[in-house]
């Protein structure tokens, strides 16, 4: 004997729409219902829509442009450097980068001097600033705390954000002064002896200017520090903790050997932004065109003579001579950052960062 069947009643849910898919309905009914043979209304309605092919050619097209756009701006711009410096070019040739002599009114050119200024200053104020940067980044991602964290972050990416000449306006007030009155004699007494703080101080120097870029450049070395170690992941860093390591032993092999080719690079861009810095270093460095051991001696860099001198110029092989020295700039630019790169090769030999 079966049992009795059972139904159950169920209310209407206001939730639920009141009429179904009437059109998904049918068209899946439809493609079911579908002869044998004969094409599904699935298959009509992706033939009917296209394959898409000529939007996707359409596209790699456009993307390919753009990529080639960045080769054709910096062809363009040498081209215009190396047209509109022919005069000096013509005159001097190669020797123009190993000349010392810097003459306007006898119309007698070398870009060495700058050249020397402009690798001098940036290499010391790297040698400032990535520490004191790298410092920053492990305090805010693995120490600080977390109520200080984003005002510290903050405050540090304002840095960046301040102009090239409200640095130097600060410069000439405030570091002049303290490198003439106080840093400077320090200096004098106690490393004298190595030859790099010797003869007059008057606070304008290779010195105040490698400070003053290294003030600039720490926020971007940070900040790209910060955000690179922060994309480690957190069981990296437990992993290395369940180990027994200490807490630096953690940050030294569990973060910062795993983002050292995104600090490398960070450090790459502050090296840029001090090669080509111009007012803040034009207002401190003394604008002096000669080489010196002592750091406290006034110096030039190319972007500052250029910035100093371009208006000034008012003969062709004078104009020349400054637009071959913007040449010498991006040169000696692409220069650097293909040493960097190769200094990046050479700890990762291509290999993604891993931890041994």
């Amino acid at each position: 004997m079966t049992p009795p069947q059972m139904t159950i009643e169920r209310e209407p849910n206001p939730s639920m729409p009141a009429k179904p898919l009437t059109a998904v309905t049918n068209f899946v009914a439809a493609s079911v219902a579908a002869p044998e043979g004969a094409p599904s209304p699935i298959r009509q309605f992706l033939r009917a829509r296209g394959s898409g092919g000529v939007a996707d050619k359409t596209f790699a097209a456009v993307m390919l442009v753009c990529a080639l756009s960045i080769f054709a701006i910096v062809l363009f711009i040498l081209t215009i450097l190396i047209a509109r410096s022919k005069l000096t070019i013509a005159q001097f040739g190669f020797h123009f980068l190993t000349r010392s002599a810097w003459d306007p009114v006898s119309g007698d050119f070398g870009a060495l001097p700058f050249i020397f200024g402009t690798l001098a200053t940036s290499l010391l104020a790297l040698a400032m600033a990535v520490p004191l940067a790298l410092g920053v980044a492990v305090f805010l991602t693995e120490l600080c705390p977390q109520k200080l964290r984003a005002p510290i972050s903050f405050v540090t990416e304002l840095l960046a954000a301040i102009p090239s000449v409200v640095y130097g306006l600060w410069a000439v007030f405030v570091l002049v002064p303290i490198m003439r009155d106080s840093l400077g004699p320090f200096l004098s007494k106690y490393l004298g002896w190595t030859g790099f703080f010797e003869g007059y101080n008057f606070g304008v120097g290779l010195l105040t200017a490698s400070i003053i870029l290294a003030i600039m450049i720490l926020p971007i070395i940070s900040s790209i520090t910060r955000d690179i170690m922060l994309a480690v992941p957190t069981s990296q860093r437990e992993a290395v903790l369940a180990l027994g390591a200490t807490r630096w032993e953690m940050i030294r092999t569990g973060v910062l050997r795993n983002a050292r080719i995104g600090i490398v690079g960070a450090i790459i861009l502050g090296l840029g932004r001090a090669l080509g810095e111009t007012m803040a270093v034009t207002m401190v460095i003394g604008n002096h065109p000669d080489i010196s051991k002592s750091l406290f001696a006034p110096a030039n860099t190319l972007a500052s003579v250029i910035a100093g001198e371009f208006s000034e110029a008012t003969g062709d092989m004078y104009l020349s001579a400054l637009i071959e020295i913007g040449l010498a700039l991006f040169l000696v630019t692409i220069v650097v950052n293909a040493i960097a790169r190769a200094l990046v090769w050479a700890v990762t030999r291509g290999t993604p960062a891993r931890a041994n």
